[in-house]
């Protein structure tokens, strides 16, 4: 049994596409013979040839739009941001374009593609280099949104995003680029629109997605000193969302805390606290309580440990359930 890394298996993912599909290719800013800034296309390059690995110049827009007539036109383009807010001089185009095109065609011209987002802080990155911009693809209808939290997880749902019929967005988290885990080999788990219970506990459900995932288990195993069982489900993916494996988990525990990374206000967080309330609101022992970075821009770096959601923010959290409780 091997270690790898989140890198590695997006490397494979993206490897093992190429070799499958003529028609995948993957390109973006510094993506060819450099590797990509966290080295997640290193070598493909030089194994597919520049036709099917390739840089482009420094222009987001443009690169999404490129991607846009590749697809219309029989190509699964895979296309890197390189980091998360650089990506918003492409908004336009993700959002009049690649995510309308279905609707505005009848379902005649769909756009397989895919969108590689490194996002997310805990790098020590200025601002522009640590944004969370999950809420701004989820609330657009026609994009799927996609972000992994284990090694397994980031080669499957990537070799998955890339066979979709439809645009995906694919949120990385950054600052698991390079956390090991040992994997026997690489392989699908569990397909789009299906989260996983990480952790199985009776006291309170911890929802939880990409780089909020290790807090939420961190904070989970802390608990057991606490005499609290907590249990931990990591979405997987954000659209679709799987209301009935986070509503049986509520439902079990009666108490629920949602970790996430980006801003509280108006942010996905705030959708699945809504979504948990309506569906479990006659099991619920108390309100649901939700972990969020703070409603501020992205810090300096020596402030993002303030910023970032943690174990200590999330026992406190858990600790106001009990005391609802009482």
């Amino acid at each position: 049994m091997a270690e790898i890394s989140m890198a590695q298996a997006l490397n494979a993912a993206l490897g093992d596409a190429l070799t499958e599909d003529p028609n995948v290719v993957v390109f973006g800013e510094d993506v060819g013979a450099l590797g990509g800034v966290f080295r997640v296309t290193d070598g493909l390059t030089a194994k597919f040839g520049e036709q099917r690995c390739f840089d482009t110049p420094l222009a987001e827009s443009g690169i999404v739009g490129m991607a846009v007539g590749m697809a219309m036109n029989g190509l699964r383009p895979v296309v890197e941001m390189q980091f998360d807010a650089f990506a918003f001089p492409a908004f336009e185009q993700i959002v009049s374009h690649v995510a309308k095109m279905r609707n505005r065609t009848r379902g005649a011209i769909a756009l397989p593609m895919v969108i590689r987002v490194p996002y997310a802080g805990g790098i020590g990155g200025v601002e522009h280099h640590s944004d969370s911009s999950e809420a701004y693809y989820a609330h657009t209808p026609g994009l799927t949104v996609v972000t992994p939290a284990t090694v397994a997880d980031a080669y499957s749902l990537l070799r998955e995003a890339i066979e979709y019929p439809d645009p995906v967005v694919f949120l990385e988290p950054k600052r698991l680029y390079w956390g090991k885990e040992e994997v026997p080999r690489l392989t699908r788990t569990q397909p789009f629109g299906r989260a996983v219970v990480r952790r199985e506990g009776s006291d309170a459900t911890l929802i939880a997605y990409g780089p909020s995932v290790p807090v939420a288990m961190e904070a989970a195993e802390a608990a057991v000193e606490e005499g609290w069982s907590l249990e931990v489900v990591d979405l997987r993916t954000i659209v679709p969302f799987d209301d009935e494996t986070v509503t049986a988990s509520v439902m079990k525990t009666g108490r629920a805390v949602v970790v996430a990374e980006a801003h509280g206000f108006a942010g996905v967080s705030a959708e699945i606290a809504a979504r948990v309330g309506e569906r479990c609101f006659h099991a619920l022992e108390a309100p649901v309580r939700r972990v969020s970075g703070l409603d501020v821009p992205y810090p300096p770096p020596k402030l993002e440990h303030h910023h970032l959601p943690n174990a200590d923010r999330v026992l406190d959290a858990v600790a106001s359930l009990q005391w609802e409780d009482a």
